[in-house]
């Protein structure tokens, strides 16, 4: 993470300490603004658009806590970090910041280190979820697509699985975009649970979105993971269906032409291309392949 493309904002009724944190941040590279007032901080937050407030408790006009309740009521600052200082070694306080949203606390006076590393576990944190799928939390198509650039960069042998699940469009039709939600979240929790039983501790799942998924591990691990995942999805899909439906076999919804058409119990797909025989140049490669054996 360049620190020079990241700008703090402090907020601190204290000058000497404003001082020091200034000077600690803008000689590591960080772009800084700060003021002595939460009235004004909440404007520049509004104006500015900070990765990351230091945010002091203790405030002539409005203190640290409803300045940080305020900013947390908007829905474009909940992913915003706010870390909070206070002067005083209080559980409360800090009880009491951590409920409102802050996401970390820093107690005064405090150690440069501590500060920069705070705020550099913070940010890269919040970057990580900004690039997870929401639905699922797990990684998205940034950190998907690196994933696989890194592997092909390795040279070593490594398999991509694509996955999407077949008739989901019919199913979220009869069943409503909830059940259709709590369907994406299973297989979710199927791919991450039999990955790491059946796979190897460094092995990558993502959520491209939707219903399709990716898992990045080697060629000696890919089949048994994929039996394993279509059988323990094969279960528990059937715990989202009527149970007039799972004994039919199918579901019946009207398609694009108005027709009313039938439609079996949804299933999963899974597509693995591998590097064992040809060589890949990018991660659109490696998609092409993957997608093309999972439609097969």
């Amino acid at each position: 993470m360049d620190a020079d493309t990241k700008k703090i904002l402090i907020i601190d009724d204290s000058r000497f300490f404003r001082e020091q944190m200034r000077q600690s941040l803008e000689s590591s590279g960080y772009t800084v603004i700060a003021t002595d007032s939460g009235e004004e901080g909440l404007g520049l937050v509004a104006m500015e658009k900070p990765d990351l407030v230091l945010l002091d408790v203790v405030m002539p006009d409005i203190d640290g806590f409803e300045v940080c309740r305020i900013l947390r009521e908007s829905d474009s600052n909940n992913l915003m970090p706010i870390i909070m200082l206070t002067s005083k070694d209080d559980q409360d306080d800090k009880l009491r910041g951590l409920e409102l949203g802050a996401d970390d606390y820093i107690t005064k006076p405090f150690d440069e280190r501590e500060l920069l590393s705070r705020i550099r576990n913070t940010l890269r944190r919040i970057s990580r979820n900004r690039a997870a799928n929401p639905l699922t939390g797990l990684a998205g198509n940034i950190e998907i697509q690196r994933e696989i650039d890194s592997r092909i960069a390795s040279g070593k042998p490594f398999a991509t699985i694509y996955v999407d699940l077949d008739n989901f469009k019919a199913f979220n039709d009869v069943y409503g975009f909830a059940s259709g939600d709590l369907a994406i979240k299973m297989t979710a929790d199927v791919l991450v649970r039999q990955t790491r039983l059946f796979g190897n501790k460094d092995d990558f799942i993502g959520h491209i979105g939707g219903d399709d998924f990716v898992i990045v591990t080697t060629p000696d691990k890919a089949a048994d993971i994929c039996k394993n995942c279509i059988a323990q999805f094969d279960e528990k899909i059937r715990e989202l269906f009527s149970a007039e439906d799972v004994k039919r076999g199918y579901i019946s919804t009207e398609n694009r032409k108005g027709q009313i058409e039938t439609y079996p119990i949804t299933s999963i797909s899974m597509g693995i291309a591998t590097n064992e025989i040809r060589q890949f140049k990018n991660h659109l490669e490696v998609s092409t392949v993957a997608s093309e054996l999972k439609k097969y």
